[in-house]
């Protein structure tokens, strides 16, 4: 009668020699953990599997965060292109660099594309076949541990039959064992004690082949894995160096290359904003240009929100170089005696001495200076010799002051801030400016301090924080 087909090269026969492989192995571990039979063990080569199933890790989780990268980097792509695309349909065809700006679109589109593709086919493509590797050395693995079992076992039953020879070889010979022994004639026992032992020889002769047979199988399977995994495990130093030096070098190039765009892009912009309707709005244009400049340096200010904010471009870099206005507020060069000597009380206007309310205006500048003159003899005010200030004015002015006070600022522009350690501002407000409370902490162009009104009112619990120096003038 023909085997019992079960399909995909299975039949009955086989099915059933697994089965009973799979019981004689879990019968093996068993006596094993019971230490009722020996069980093979090799240092070096569990150590090399540790370190298999670690590099194995270590892979597949750098190639679900390269993968997820891509996606980011792709999702980036679209939200860029989105982007400049709005710039492009906003861009009037009649305003300057409009052909400029097309083409830097299409360039960072192209840019993008490229990236993508190439961190795909030098980072995800090695990495999909660098972890390729790892399934089938794993199924290996697991099939040396069943061979070893199996193994084992050949041993175990090769040691039993030998120790069942050295026991019982020679009374089967002398001794009937059985019935039918015990029956049969006289004449017939030494045929019989013959046939027994050429059995029990027959039955060593089969343990010591399966035991050949399964220790062969298992070096088959050893040997090559002995070899294998310790060069699987050195390889990965080489593998890592060259997928992250792809990856760093590809994203170093994208970098440069968009951040050359970029500075085109905003090159263009900044002459847009200059030949923009000023021409046709006359003077408006020029009383707003110090609003546009404040607007555009605010914003370069937040363009990076990681971090400490960047340094805004100082307005003095976008005008000549004019002489500030002069100072009408009496200082400790000029006091107000000094100026009452100058004129005869009886002549001196009836005008008090105050600050100017509004910044100055840098387009004013030069203005100002040829007025100096005038503007100090209308602002300062004699006043009668016995109201001039006493010697101990400036003692008790700085005991007023907060502690460290280094001078006094006046803001140009207003300053909106981005982070919590930073100062609100107007222009026209009076600022103190102190320390540091750690020197360290210090920003080029940047300076601490409460604004002057904030501090009459609160004192020690006015609101101190950092602020860009060139937003301010020195008073």
């Amino acid at each position: 009668m023909a085997e019992l087909n079960l399909g995909k090269g299975l039949t009955a026969g086989k099915v059933a020699s697994n089965v009973q492989k799979k019981l004689t192995r879990a019968q093996e571990k068993v006596l094993q953990k019971l230490g009722k039979a020996d069980e093979t063990k090799d240092a070096a080569f569990e150590e090399g599997v540790i370190n298999f199933n670690k590099q194995y890790a270590e892979g597949s989780k750098l190639q679900r965060d390269l993968t997820a990268y891509l996606e980011a980097v792709k999702a980036m792509h679209e939200s860029s292109k989105n982007v400049q695309a709005c710039l492009a349909d906003m861009y009037e065809p009649d305003w300057y660099g409009k052909n400029e700006v097309d083409s830097i679109v299409e360039d960072c589109d192209v840019l993008w594309t490229d990236y993508h593709q190439k961190l795909v086919d030098h980072a995800l493509i090695s990495m999909d076949t660098y972890l390729g590797q790892f399934p089938d050395i794993k199924a290996r693995i697991a099939k040396r541990d069943r061979k070893l079992v199996d193994y084992d076992s050949a041993r175990h039953n090769y040691a039993i039959t030998h120790k069942s020879k050295k026991k019982d070889g020679g009374i089967k010979i002398t001794k009937p064992s059985s019935l039918l022994e015990r029956a049969t004639p006289g004449w017939a026992q030494g045929l019989l004690s013959a046939h027994n032992v050429a059995q029990s020889s027959l039955s060593r002769n089969q343990a010591e082949e399966e035991l050949e047979r399964a220790q062969k199988v298992f070096e088959e399977i050893n040997i090559d894995l002995q070899e294998e995994l310790p060069s699987l495990w050195n390889s990965r130093v080489g593998f890592y160096v060259s997928t992250f030096q792809s990856l760093s070098g590809f994203e170093e190039k994208f970098h440069k290359e968009i951040s050359r765009l970029d500075q085109d892009l905003y090159d263009i912009l900044e002459k847009l904003e200059g030949t923009d309707t000023s021409g046709k709005t006359g003077n408006s244009g020029a009383t707003s240009s110090g609003t546009n400049r404040s607007v555009k340096e605010a914003s370069n200010h937040t363009l990076r929100p990681g971090g400490p904010p960047p340094i805004p471009k100082s307005p003095s870099k976008l005008k000549p170089a004019v002489p500030p206005p002069p100072k009408v507020t009496p200082s400790k060069e000029m006091k107000a005696e000094n100026i009452i000597n100058l004129f005869d009380a009886a002549a001196a206007p009836d005008i008090s001495v105050t600050s100017p309310t509004e910044p100055a205006n840098w387009d004013s500048w030069g203005e100002s200076a040829a007025d100096a003159p005038a503007a100090v003899e209308e602002t300062a005010t004699p006043e009668p010799p016995a109201a001039a200030a006493p010697p101990t004015e400036e003692a008790s002015e700085a005991a007023e002051m907060p502690p460290g006070f280094l001078f006094k600022v006046q803001v140009m522009h207003d300053y909106a801030p981005n982070d919590t350690d930073e100062l609100e501002m107007k222009a026209g407000d009076v600022v103190l400016v102190i320390p540091f409370d750690n020197p360290d902490e210090q920003d080029d162009g940047w300076l601490m301090g409460m604004k002057q009104e904030d501090w009459k009112q609160n004192k020690e619990n006015a609101a101190k924080g950092v602020f860009p120096e060139n937003f301010t003038q020195r008073l």
